[in-house]
């Protein structure tokens, strides 16, 4: 069997990853398999403990850390992140392409460790900084404080485009799916 591609789905924070995650999964002709990263963020409303993250406490992150059980991991925004590591590669070695929907620097930590080029990595742009501000704003789940942390980190994020294979603007849902797919497509083609 061939092993699966290694996606990796990343972009500012509000550009709309997980809609556009969500999006691909429904593709079953991708055969995708979404990597569940953990965090030691409250759950927001609407999600649920194993869906959009594992969340677990501050000592529980840094115990798996510890142990190497980590692809790649990130502290931001007063936070903790990371991508399980033993999952992703058994899910790969059963010809499922992984799709790690990841922060710029956890992207920048798979990228360094696996090699740019054995990596599929795709950079999803918001239509405008404006319209990503909108965005952010939008969701009513974080204090004004926060969310400006995130937009000054989304400058810093944007700036670091030009370390990924692709660049696609997510101005509209089911334009931007297509070309993220027509793009796994094609890698899994040549892998």
């Amino acid at each position: 069997m061939k092993k699966g591609l290694l996606v990796i789905l990343s972009g500012p924070s509000g550009v709309g990853k997980g809609t556009v995650r969500q999006e691909l999964m429904k593709d079953s002709s991708l055969h995708l398999w979404y990597s569940v990263s953990m965090t030691t963020r409250a759950m927001r409303p609407g999600e649920e403990n194993g869906r959009e993250y594992y969340f677990v406490t501050p000592e529980e992150f840094q115990k798996t850390l510890k142990e190497g059980g980590l692809l790649e991991h990130n502290h931001y925004v007063d936070h903790d992140y990371g991508t399980p590591k033993a999952k992703v590669e058994e899910m790969r070695q059963k010809g499922y392409n992984v799709l790690l929907e990841i922060d710029v620097n956890g992207a920048e930590q798979v990228m360094a460790a696996l090699g740019k080029e054995n990596v599929c990595s795709i950079f999803l742009l918001p239509p405008s900084f404006e319209e990503l501000a909108r965005r952010i704003k939008g969701r009513c789940t974080e204090c004004d404080k926060v969310i400006a942390e995130r937009l000054e980190q989304a400058k810093r994020e944007i700036a670091k485009q030009s370390d990924y294979r692709y660049h696609v603007v997510n101005n509209d849902l089911d334009s931007c799916a297509k070309t993220i797919a027509s793009i796994i497509r094609k890698e899994a083609a040549n892998d």
